[in-house]
């Protein structure tokens, strides 16, 4: 998508994941986020919030994941499209090996690490960032903008 076809007004959200799990996603390595409701396809700006997952940093997954990477907290650090969410049927195999049993997983692609994270606070469920912090994001993707 370029600059100039960029939508109008309510085209991105936010998302608020918790490290070492951002960590994961911008590695590549994680695929889907767990939520307890259901998201809507489209663009969100992928931000890192404030607390660690302290338990989640023995998971043998995370720590290959991560191998000693920064994890930044309370900023956005980058930006993903949601292309499906679902939930796998009951009694079915994971459709990831991050994926939750009875959550909803939030499909991402086309993620993008920010060079500079940008100072933000989030919120638990979607919300809407403000012009001003998606036209800081947008700056650092001008060579790849969503």
């Amino acid at each position: 998508m370029s600059p100039a076809t960029l939508p109008e007004d309510d085209w991105i959200r936010g998302i608020s994941i918790r490290q070492p799990y951002a960590g994961c996603i911008l590695a590549g390595a994680k695929t889907v986020e767990n939520r307890p409701t259901r998201w809507w396809p489209g663009w969100v700006l992928l931000h890192a919030s404030k607390t660690i997952d302290q338990r989640a940093l023995r998971i043998p997954l995370i720590g290959r994941t991560i191998r000693g990477g920064e994890l930044t907290r309370g900023a956005v650090v980058g930006i993903a499209r949601i292309t499906d969410c679902h939930k796998d049927p009951e009694g079915s195999r994971p459709c990831t090996e991050w994926a939750q049993p009875g959550a909803w997983h939030l499909v991402l692609a086309d993620v993008q690490e920010l060079p500079l994270p940008v100072p933000a606070r989030g919120q638990v469920e979607s919300w809407k960032p403000s012009p001003d912090l998606v036209a800081q994001v947008l700056q650092q993707l001008t060579d790849s903008r969503p």
